[in-house]
């Protein structure tokens, strides 16, 4: 049964990284520990030392230790956690945006690695990788048995190092070998495309490069559609699982003049950090009309953008509640390349409004109908719904979080159609356009 790749995005991405980042070390210092707390520490000890002497097979004590440590982590909310070298080094080619690697998209099908497409001018396009390939082996070894992100970690790798794939191409006699040469695979956070008078901009994760490739995005939308024809704009945040906060805050300035974007409290009541647009006389989509695509896949970084344009009522909101995440991880060097990913704080909207465990409620609700042959499944993502999940303020019975599913084809994307509707005036609703003098701010 083949998953489809909208779904893997969601579901792999948002345990892995659906979160808001922020570089540094914490803004207080710890409290010294009880002497109660030492006495824990040492039957902690104790135990340690009994499982290395007593357990029926030698243990490895390094995943002791780190095991021990995450459990602890884990126990205080599912985005908090330690990071050992190679997991930290994950996460900083992930926000970067950038890796060595061959530039494909790919997905599991009948437990092989298939070819989504090839990125063009990449190692893999340049060497024949074709779109519905399957790869077999990696270097040899049989990618039956792995996870996709067993096989992914395959194939990156330093660059201007070769990797052979064993390829199953269909209408081909036998089984081809190609040697591909790993170069910087440089990952466009941004799509887009023109749809007649419209421009379309997906924001796929916020790394370090997302905002340049927003404004990028705006100036050739620019450059293909004149002024007088352009309708205005659909921003499309679904299966977002969100990235770096500083991102987020420079995405919702281009849309903005003047005024909060977001604002995150810590432990401490006086622990407040504002996040402000910078004052100007127009935005970098010259006012036009804004509309802004969100579902359950929608999280974190996405949330700060969709809350703050909404709050604004600089754009109108449309689809289904986003997934909920409304806490800040703060990243923290350790000692031989680790690093500690901890909940510092949880940031709030302009008006005011925490979205942890509750979402962004669009402004005009359109559901995605599910294909047949995922239907049964469960595809709703919401904070919510994880265990340990610190609860939000405004958090209700009924949750956050709904479908993450959009079609691969836009044909049938029933959210993108009612967006290109709106902007083009053949569909009204009492939510769009949003009038800017009745933004909601937090007094």
């Amino acid at each position: 049964m083949m998953r489809k790749l909208s779904l893997l995005v969601a579901g792999a991405l948002m345990g892995a990284s659906a979160m808001s980042l922020v570089y540094g070390v914490p803004s207080s210092a710890a409290n010294a520990a009880g002497s109660e707390t030492y006495k824990q520490l040492a039957i902690f000890g104790d135990i340690f030392e009994r499982v290395r002497a007593q357990y029926v097979t030698p243990p490895d004590d390094k995943s002791l230790v780190e095991n021990a440590i995450n459990g602890m982590l884990s126990s205080l909310d599912p985005h908090s956690s330690y990071m050992n070298s190679e997991q930290a080094q994950d996460m900083r080619v992930q926000t970067k945006g950038e890796f060595g690697g061959l530039g494909i998209e790919v997905t599991m099908e009948n437990d092989l690695v298939k070819v989504i497409a090839p990125i063009d001018d990449t190692p893999a396009a340049k060497a024949g990788v074709l779109a519905g390939d399957y790869i077999a082996k990696i270097d040899g070894d049989e990618v039956r048995g792995l996870t996709l992100n067993d096989a992914v970690d395959k194939m990156r790798g330093a660059v201007n190092t070769p990797i052979k794939l064993t390829i199953l191409r269909q209408g081909a006699d036998k089984p081809i070998e190609l040697t591909v040469v790993r170069d910087i695979i440089k990952v466009k956070a941004v799509k887009f495309r023109v749809e007649n008078d419209i421009g379309y901009m997906k924001i796929n994760s916020f790394t370090e490069k997302t905002y340049d490739d927003l404004q990028n995005a705006i100036a050739e939308i620019k450059k293909q559609v004149p002024k007088d024809k352009l309708k205005g704009y659909v921003l499309d945040l679904r299966l977002n699982p969100g990235g770096l906060l500083d991102q987020a805050v420079s995405v919702s300035d281009a849309f903005l003049k003047r005024g909060e974007i977001v604002s995150t409290r810590g432990r401490d009541p006086k622990d407040v950090t504002r996040f402000d647009a910078k004052t100007k006389t127009t935005d970098e989509i010259d006012g036009k009309p804004l509309v802004v695509l969100v579902n359950g896949g929608s999280a974190s970084a996405s949330e700060i953008v969709a809350g703050a344009l909404q709050d604004m009522k600089r754009a109108t909101v449309v689809g289904t509640q986003s997934f909920g995440k409304g806490s800040v991880q703060t990243i923290i060097p350790l000692g031989e390349n680790g690093a500690l990913r901890l909940t510092t704080a949880l940031y709030y909207t302009p008006s005011g409004k925490s979205i942890q465990g509750k979402g962004i409620t669009p402004d005009i609700k359109v559901d995605q109908p599910v294909p047949a042959e995922l239907q049964g499944r469960d595809l709703t993502r919401g904070e919510s719904d994880l265990k340990g999940h610190i609860k939000g303020v405004e958090e209700s019975s009924q949750g956050s979080g709904s479908a993450a599913y959009v079609p691969p084809d836009p044909k049938n994307d029933l959210q993108l159609i009612f967006a290109e509707q709106l902007l083009r005036g053949e569909k009204t609703d009492p939510a769009f356009p949003p009038n800017p003098d009745k933004a909601v701010m937090n007094q």
